[in-house]
């Protein structure tokens, strides 16, 4: 799964991370603090509605947000996060995912992650706070 845009550590992530694998999400950019993916809305993703189920949404952000911190070196997990759902993602539908950096101490991170569509609407916004745990990936 080596790619050269893939910071080695999240290409390790990538490689045990079965949910984001099953998903289909593909890393576009990865570096220390830094993290765009997509993926593309799948007929078993979308809920009574006939729209994605706001998990999907959700599930590609998480992964944005920690890969961009785990590239950082430390292992990190998040501790909160909210999402707002702002427009219905479809079948067919390609999203795009994009970590942004706010803030971050010793051990304490805030992301933001942008998600946008192929029309590059914003669908979702989430925002975490991650915690760096005292291991490190190397």
């Amino acid at each position: 799964m080596s790619d050269s845009n893939m910071h080695p550590i999240v290409e390790r992530m990538m490689a045990a991370d079965t949910m984001s694998q099953w998903l289909g999400i593909e890393v576009l950019e990865s570096a220390p603090g830094v993290c765009r993916c997509s993926l593309e809305v799948r007929e078993d993703m979308v809920n009574g509605f006939g729209i994605a189920h706001g998990a999907i949404t959700y599930a590609l952000a998480d992964s944005t947000l920690a890969f961009a911190v785990n590239a950082q070196g430390r292992h990190a997990v998040s501790v909160t996060s909210t999402i707002q759902h702002l427009a219905p993602v479809m079948l067919g539908d390609t999203l795009h995912a994009e970590a942004i950096l706010r803030a971050e101490g010793g051990r304490i991170v805030h992301v933001d992650v942008e998600v946008q569509n192929q029309k590059g609407t914003r669908v979702a916004w989430l925002t975490a706070t991650g915690f760096k745990k005292s291991t490190s990936w190397t």
